[in-house]
């Protein structure tokens, strides 16, 4: 991106117009960023994972009492037998975010780098101390919270790389409500509540259940970001007096 100045001087030495060392420059830029088809294959990816991750976690998770009764969760704590269907559960997402954790180096750079890499270090700690500590019944909460929504962000991803712009539109609306529900209501008030809380009235403070909360309030400030970066599109979009089917989204995945 050279400047007005090095442009002229450029120009002089090709005797070139000014225009068409631009426009050089421009398709030069142009080379760098990735294929539409690369994008497509990387979101065709999470999406596959996401969808079958969440179908798995929905499946284990509706037979078990501490879907529905969050106290069972500190019930017997720490002793607390680990099922085969857990353990698997548990092992396959920390595989998956260790792969995330690598390959955002070599994936398409977006603007949100920094953030998901704190979101994966966050993420794969929590995986790992909730897996020392025994905690899992309430970290497959955890893990089933944050899959519900992320397959729906993939999907809309496709449909917008594949030129599908109302259904892209459509997806990333009902994305967007089940993202504010899960990580705005559910994830406070269903998941903090017992971790922060009713652990507390059952079975008491303990040295590590400093770190576990802290490291899920990191997850909660994340989520206030991504709602802030959703809603801003929301709001420029509404100011602009477009419908969501109509409004563009190519921005949205600048940002997210």
């Amino acid at each position: 991106s050279p400047d007005s100045r090095h442009l002229e001087g450029l120009s002089k030495q090709l005797d070139w117009d000014v225009r068409k060392v631009q426009r050089w420059f421009r398709h030069r830029r142009n080379q760098d960023k990735p294929s539409t088809r690369t994008k497509f294959c990387e979101s065709m990816w999470r999406f596959t994972f996401y969808l079958y991750i969440f179908t798995y976690g929905i499946r284990f998770l509706w037979q078990y009492p501490w879907m529905w009764d969050t106290r069972h969760c500190w019930y017997n704590y720490p002793y607390q037998v680990l099922t085969s269907g857990l353990y698997y559960y548990y092992i396959t997402e920390l595989a998956f975010y260790w792969s995330l954790m690598f390959s955002q180096f070599t994936d398409v750079k977006r603007k949100d780098f920094l953030i998901m890499f704190v979101h994966h270090l966050a993420t794969i700690s929590l995986i790992s101390f909730s897996y020392v500590n025994n905690m899992l019944r309430v970290g497959s909460l955890v893990m089933c919270v944050h899959d519900t929504s992320d397959f729906l962000m993939e999907a809309a991803k496709l449909a917008n790389y594949a030129k599908y712009q109302r259904l892209c539109d459509f997806l990333f609306v009902v994305f967007s409500m089940i993202f504010f529900g899960m990580r705005l209501i559910i994830f406070p008030f269903w998941i903090l509540n017992t971790t922060l809380f009713e652990s507390w009235a059952i079975i008491g403070p303990y040295p590590s259940w400093w770190l576990f909360n802290f490291l899920l309030l990191v997850l909660q400030v994340l989520h206030i970001l991504w709602s802030y970066l959703i809603s801003r599109i929301a709001f420029k979009a509404i100011m602009r007096g477009k419908s969501w089917f109509v409004f563009p989204l190519s921005s949205c995945w600048k940002a997210l």
